[in-house]
This record gives C-alpha cells, sequence and structure tokens, in this order.
C-alpha cells in the first residue's frame, strides 16, 4: 500500500519509508502500517501553504521513526514548528557529497528554519507523539530521490545515538544548531530566488 491522499491528507506507509532505513529488512517481516500522518493546505497566507504532520512514536529497527526526509525542487526554505512533543531535525547541504549537516533540537513552541538548499528528516525520539507545522511556498515540490539513493540521510539517529550513512563518502562531523524561540521575522528564504 502507499500513501492515501484524501484533500490535503496523506498517510505515510512502512513501505515508502524501507528505502531510507537503517533496518528495513529486519522490520519488514511487521508489514506495511501507517508510520506518520500529513495534512497538507490547512491554511493559506498569500503564497504560502500551512501543513500540520503528526509522527507517532515508534523505533524502526534500531532508528527512532522519522520521516522519509527530501530536498525542494528549487531555491525555496522552509519554516517549521513543534506544536506538540519534541523533535529533532537533520538538515544536510548535498546529495552524494555532503557541504555541511547538522541537527537542530526543538521543543513546543519552537522553530527550525531550514534554508534553501539543505534537504530535511524530522524524527521523534520520544514515547509521544510529535505534532509540527510548516510554512512553505504553495507550489514547492519535493525531490525524495536522493535520499532514498544513498539509503537515507547522511547520518540515522538510533537508539543508541547517531551514526553515519555508510552510502555516503566524506560526511562532516554532526554539529548542532538551536531552536529559534520566535518566529522569524523575513521570511524571504521560503520564496527561493
Amino acid at each position: 500500500m502507499v500513501s492515501k491522499r484524501k484533500k490535503g491528507f496523506q498517510i505515510r506507509y512502512f513501505s515508502e519509508l524501507k528505502n531510507v532505513l537503517l533496518d528495513w529488512k529486519k522490520i519488514k517481516k511487521l508489514g506495511n502500517f501507517p508510520v506518520y500522518y500529513m495534512f497538507r493546505g490547512v491554511k493559506k497566507r498569500g503564497d504560502l501553504r500551512y501543513d500540520i504532520t503528526l509522527i507517532p512514536p515508534n523505533v524502526l529497527g534500531r532508528e527512532f521513526v522519522k520521516t522519509k526526509g527530501h530536498f525542494h525542487i528549487g531555491n525555496f526554505g522552509e519554516l517549521y514548528q513543534v506544536l506538540e512533543g519534541e523533535g529533532i531535525f537533520l538538515l544536510q547541504k548535498g546529495t552524494s557529497k555532503i557541504k555541511d549537516v547538522y541537527f537542530v533540537k526543538a521543543k513546543k513552541g519552537e522553530y527550525i528554519k531550514i534554508p534553501p538548499g539543505y534537504g530535511h528528516v524530522t524524527i521523534n525520539p520520544k514515547e509521544k507523539p510529535l505534532k509540527i507545522a510548516n510554512w512553505i511556498f504553495k507550489d514547492v515540490k519535493s525531490d525524495y530521490s536522493s535520499i532514498e539513493k544513498k539509503k537515507g540521510a547522511c547520518y540515522y539517529l538510533t537508539v543508541y545515538g547517531w551514526k553515519k550513512n555508510k552510502n555516503y563518502k566524506n560526511v562532516p562531523p554532526l554539529r548542532r544548531k538551536r531552536a529559534l524561540k520566535k518566529f522569524p521575522k523575513n521570511l524571504k528564504f521560503l520564496y527561493g530566488d
């Protein structure tokens, strides 16, 4: 089964994530099950779209549950806010050769800026649901192909800590950035060039 879509509602199933998971072969016996839920276009403001994603707690093999991960087609950024729970956002610049990689740990009420040119994955490392919202340019398309080709982002967050994805060469050390406490005043990064 693949994603179900109904008026902006989409379910992401395990079968769509297996190519980006560290241990997918070990957990495929569990069958196909819903991993997280997306509600796209909940509201709009001008050319911006507001979406909500709900990621229930889970562990997929050794990894904490996560989104599939993607890059934006074009030079568009994105702005996330944690509505409930606590999440970790992994950002990487580059598809085969990684120029930069960092993570942001954010709790309820905090914001995460995804700069143009960065791919990103959202992780729920807690035993409670993670509910996040995002603002994005309404016509942005997502590209999952490079992350699928490399079997995930350049790092996996496991129950034992961060693990490098061996399908990437020359991955920089992972660093941490802080979440934003307030909604940014300048949203130009959402509109691309």
